[in-house]
């Protein structure tokens, strides 16, 4: 059993525990108070980077929604990346703006559904880095023996894919450590915390970088001369929005159709490109994520199981 799928099967027997002990009633999407206050719809956005802008900027959302739709909904930050996915398969939350190996697992395991990918200037797919501070290592090999920054045991791009590198590739870090938040990984990689780390990546645009440094920028504007990048990884599929299975289907129709438009208001947008970094939505089906979940299945083949 490899330490990546140790870890992962940890997060998952500890969420069924907490699941059991808060005993939580599970809506039944079949009753008629589905999307009434009284039976709000659960509306999750996994906590890739700071709580405070994920639920300011998730509550633009949800109000559009609300508007738009008619339906209430109750926004949530699940703990981990993993916990998404648990949380759709107690139906604990019913649409979820995901990480793609968090919907791998929970369509194999639950039936969740995804209707739509975001894209940022076109483009459905991002990658992953490895960052390091400027006067750090030169190239990726020299990694041996330094410290390290994960985002989440379950990020796709901030610890899976290079994870996976490492092992491949024989470079044997001496410490690793998970930061929860890609921006807190840039964090400790420019204030030397840690010798390097792994982030997502997003090609520039006209020359401007796009990948988790922008997240920092505010706070270290001069965070792209102080941080590089290594080495990059992928492609993986974009974020996807994502259902519960057996999602009353005119609801989700509607949703979807509401999403779309709400990215294309000013307002929206802005909350998106905060987020996740995406400024458009476009229809999808599973079918976006085979060769995906066919690489994921090869680097861990336990989770499928």
């Amino acid at each position: 059993m490899t330490f990546l799928y140790k870890k992962l099967i940890s997060l998952f027997l500890l969420i069924n525990l907490l699941l059991g002990a808060i005993n939580l009633h599970a809506s039944d999407l079949k009753n008629p108070k589905f999307g009434t206050k009284r039976m709000p719809i659960k509306l999750a956005f996994v906590p890739g980077l700071d709580n405070v802008v994920l639920k300011e900027q998730g509550e633009i959302i949800q109000k559009f929604l609300e508007k738009e739709t008619g339906y209430y909904f109750d926004m949530v930050i699940p703990a981990s990346f993993i916990a998404v996915s648990e949380a759709m398969g107690t139906k604990r939350v019913h649409i979820a703006l995901m990480n793609s190996f968090g919907y791998a697992l929970a369509h194999e395991k639950f039936k969740a559904k995804a209707r739509l990918i975001g894209t940022f200037k076109g483009k459905d797919q991002y990658y992953s880095q490895i960052i390091t501070h400027q006067d750090g290592p030169s190239k990726v090999e020299d990694l041996s023996n330094k410290t390290f920054a994960y985002v989440d045991p379950a990020s796709t791009s901030g610890h899976i894919l290079p994870a996976d590198y490492f092992k491949k590739n024989n470079i044997n870090l001496k410490q690793t450590v998970f930061a929860g938040k890609h921006d807190s990984v840039v964090s400790m990689v420019y204030q030397k915390r840690v010798e390097a780390g792994a982030t997502y990546h997003t090609k520039q645009f006209e020359g401007v970088p796009q990948d988790a440094r922008t997240l920092v920028k505010t706070q270290y504007p001069d965070v792209f001369e102080k941080v590089k990048i290594l080495h990059v990884l992928g492609p993986i599929p974009s974020d996807p929005i994502v259902f519960v299975g057996g999602f009353p289907q005119k609801m989700e129709d509607k949703i979807v159709e509401a999403l779309k438009k709400c990215i294309q208001t000013p307002e929206g947008k802005n909350a998106f490109i905060k987020t996740y970094h995406l400024d458009g939505l476009k229809d999808a089906n599973d079918e976006h994520w085979n060769d995906f979940r066919s690489m994921m299945k090869n680097i861990l083949p336990e989770s499928f199981k």
